[in-house]
């Protein structure tokens, strides 16, 4: 018997509505006030709700104008790593975890997964003198060993300070942002709803844990792979205080420091609105469409991981 719920349906429809209400109207916003030009803007005294034509003026802008397609070429390769490397380390290291035995297997995991609560922002002094210097750990070990004393005083010779700068580089501003371990509690939890018997019978069939693991594991596991890796697209689309300490250049800086900066700092003049968003609508462009292209995939990948 299926009894009639339509005061539940309509309270849930009221609810959707309200938040996709509540999620579409910044946007609503941006691309009204990115059509009108900045006399329009200052004349209305703020943000007005009146489609205006001045969009394409606004975009052409903003292309010749501005850093910003350089910085969303940057943002694009950046978050491009940074997913990368995120789900290649998380899956080989659930991999470990899982289909090989160990008695530390738990306490290994407890601690990845405590990193978490450990984020870039309270350690982004000492992420930035290592960056700056990735060689750093190599000198403490030549100093902490007595190498450069003993090179000192068998052949009269200096060890020198070995010097490595990431910053202002694609791979100094991902690697530090990608050091998050939250994909190995999601490939666990997929793993785990596989067979058990599974890589026994790999092993009878002759494969070994190389080839189980590209062979077998990685083709189940693409669902949740892309959805993680669109999750780390998107963070890493949208990091601003690593970046924006890590690189000191326009040319090196993602798009979100850069659209930053185009505020005006002037006290005595009006900032120009309608072209931040237009610039806003215009950085966002990239990850709203994949959103929208791969939001079944999203989906679909976080479901599995939560069986």
């Amino acid at each position: 018997m299926i009894e009639k719920a339509t005061g539940i349906d309509r309270t849930a429809t009221v609810i959707l509505l309200l938040g996709m209400a509540f999620v579409l109207a910044p946007l609503v916003i941006a691309f009204v006030t990115a059509t009108q030009s900045y006399q329009q803007f200052v004349q209305a005294g703020g943000i007005r709700f009146r489609i205006s034509g001045h969009f394409l003026d606004n975009i052409r802008l903003i292309i010749t104008e501005t850093q910003l397609p350089r910085q969303l070429w940057n943002s694009f390769v950046i978050s491009l790593l940074v997913a990368a490397i995120k789900c290649a380390f998380a899956f080989t290291a659930t991999f470990a975890l899982v289909f090989f035995e160990n008695r530390m297997n738990r306490v290994i995991f407890a601690v990845t997964i405590a990193t978490v609560m450990l984020p870039l922002e309270l350690v982004v002094i000492t992420t930035y003198q290592i960056v700056a210097n990735v060689l750093m750990p190599v000198n403490w070990i030549v100093k902490a060993t007595g190498i450069d004393w003993l090179a000192d005083r068998i052949a009269g010779v200096r060890v020198p300070e070995l010097r490595l700068n990431l910053l202002d580089t694609y791979i100094g501003i991902a690697a530090p942002i990608a050091t998050s371990c939250t994909s190995v509690f999601i490939y666990r939890q997929f793993f785990l709803t596989l067979p058990r018997d599974l890589p026994r019978a790999a092993a009878m069939d002759g494969a070994g844990p190389l080839r189980f693991m590209v062979d077998i594991l990685l083709p189940l596991s693409w669902t949740p792979l892309i959805a993680t890796f669109m999750f780390w697209f998107i963070g890493g689309w949208t990091s601003y205080l690593w970046p924006l300490i890590a690189a000191s250049t326009p040319d090196a800086q993602p798009a979100v420091v850069g659209l930053a900066k185009l505020a005006t700092t002037d006290p005595e003049r009006i900032p120009e609105v309608p072209m931040l968003m237009t610039g806003a609508l215009f950085v966002s462009i990239i990850p709203v469409t994949l959103i929208a292209v791969m939001q079944r995939q999203i989906v679909r990948g976080m479901n599995l991981s939560e069986k």
